[in-house]
């Protein structure tokens, strides 16, 4: 009669171990993600008639082993992790893409055949340098969301400075509030703001320089390197953390360890103590059989 552990792998927390090790692998790691690159190239090369027009069928089936892969490979984590997989941010993501993947691309789900692409970005979830990057970025999130209402207001109130004086004389760049919104952007990006709308206007407008040097010292260089700060900070915090997570855990391993030192140290001051008395008693027995001879 055969064990059932051995035929059902759901009651064997051995088997779910193996698995656990297999796929925390790192050659098996680094296998997944170099898929995940072959993979991006193909979705790259399936865009080129002339290459779909020769070896369209092989590239396809090579994106539907890939796919494959990927579904196995996840299968084999929802089996390992079980509930604490949904608890993980990036094994959902990883669960949504390899999802809009397998949804078939015709029809009213045509738009999801662009959104193959996503499966690039499984390369954040696996290189542990660019969860890093993406941490730190959805941290400073509310940093910088203060930083762009602060800007949003200062872009208004140039807005309304500028149509105010230029609208008459320019109304394609500042005849209205929106117009003036996105003149004041293409100035900020420094994208021809000299030639092609600082110096025209300061044709009829000779101090309109002031205006538009304010401008830029305080939207462009003051309010961007403000969103900077708050991602290099975030960052850093992030970073800080992950230290101090893996110093915690240092620290608690180490304690571990000089706790069962020090019980070993114990027993064995316990069994000199005794091998001492034994020693003692032995002798006292072979001195008290001399003195009876």
């Amino acid at each position: 009669m055969m064990n059932n552990s051995t035929i059902d792998p759901q009651s064997n927390p051995d088997f779910r171990q193996r698995a656990r090790c297999w796929i925390e692998n790192r050659y098996v790691q680094n296998f997944i993600i170099a898929l995940i690159l072959i993979n991006a190239v193909l979705l790259g090369v399936e865009t080129w008639p002339a290459a779909m027009a020769s070896a369209g069928g092989l590239i396809l089936g090579i994106d539907r082993t890939i796919l494959g892969i990927f579904v196995i490979e996840l299968l084999v984590r929802l089996y390992v992790y079980r509930a604490a997989f949904w608890r993980d941010p990036w094994s959902v993501f990883d669960f949504l893409v390899v999802t809009i993947a397998l949804i078939p691309a015709s029809g009213p789900f045509a738009v999801l055949r662009a959104l193959r692409v996503l499966r690039v970005l499984r390369l954040l979830t696996m290189v542990p340098s660019m969860r890093r990057v993406v941490g730190a970025l959805l941290a400073a999130i509310p940093g910088l969301g203060s930083i762009a209402l602060v800007l949003l207001i200062i872009y208004y109130v140039f807005a309304v400075i500028a149509t105010n004086l230029f609208a008459a004389t320019y109304p394609e760049w500042f005849g209205s509030i929106g117009r003036s919104l996105y003149t004041l952007f293409q100035v900020m990006t420094l994208e021809s703001w000299s030639m092609g709308i600082a110096r025209p206007v300061m044709e009829n407008f000779p101090y309109a320089w002031i205006f538009f040097v304010l401008f830029i010292l305080v939207a462009t260089f003051t309010m961007l390197n403000l969103f900077i700060a708050i991602i290099v900070n975030a960052m850093q915090s992030y970073s800080d953390e992950e230290r101090s997570v893996v110093t915690e855990a240092s620290d608690q391993a180490r304690a571990h360890i000089e706790a069962e030192m020090h019980a070993e140290f114990r027993a064995m001051r316990e069994e000199m103590r005794w091998l001492r008395e034994e020693i003692s008693g032995l002798r006292k027995s072979d001195a008290r059989g001399g003195v009876d001879a």
